[in-house]
């Protein structure tokens, strides 16, 4: 029913806009502490690693990230190209934020060989996945995952539970690079 002298509105659903993974890595780049250990973003949808990377940098984190598109790459990424290698010293990442379903090696094959190895049986590994299945959430948590997190549908809620991550890691790290508001 409209109300004599006003005006109709129409209001569009919002929409996060389709960034380009590359256009949020290089707004990204101008404000990272390069001196703090990266976040390694394991995501193989590309307009889930936009939003992810976006709402790292809207929920204040200041380290450098590192993306890997599937499994083998993030395999690559920790350990090496070849066996033996990644035992030099490299840095390992602050925090592993790891998507279930990737292409050549999934996401729980992934964490498996993370905690099989000496290394890196501690990294702290949150899981951040589309997935609502209840066997992923327990074969997580029964390979040593330390959070699992059910990407949210709104790109608000998805800053908010980086947010709420950034303020756990750097609760149990205070060197971690988070910007305070």
């Amino acid at each position: 029913m409209r109300h004599p002298g006003r005006k109709a509105v129409t209001r569009e659903p919002h929409r996060f806009p389709r960034a380009q993974p590359q256009d949020c890595r290089e707004q990204a780049e101008k404000r990272v502490d390069t001196r703090a250990a990266p976040i390694l973003v394991v995501e193989d949808n590309p307009d889930d690693e936009a939003m992810t990377l976006h709402a790292l940098e809207s929920g204040g984190m200041t380290q450098p990230v590192i993306v890997a598109r599937d499994g083998v790459e993030a395999l690559e990424r920790l350990f090496g190209a070849q066996a033996g290698a990644g035992q030099d010293g490299t840095p390992l990442p602050l925090v592993v934020l790891l998507d279930l379903k990737l292409p050549k090696v999934d996401g729980l094959q992934v964490l498996a060989r993370i905690r099989a190895e000496p290394r890196t049986k501690d990294l702290p590994v949150v899981v951040l996945t589309s997935s609502d299945e209840q066997r992923d959430l327990v074969d997580s948590y029964n390979l040593g995952v330390n959070a699992y997190v059910r990407k949210p549908v709104s790109f608000g809620e998805l800053v908010e539970a980086v947010r709420q991550l950034g303020i756990y890691w750097s609760s149990i790290n205070p060197s971690a690079g988070i910007r305070k508001p």
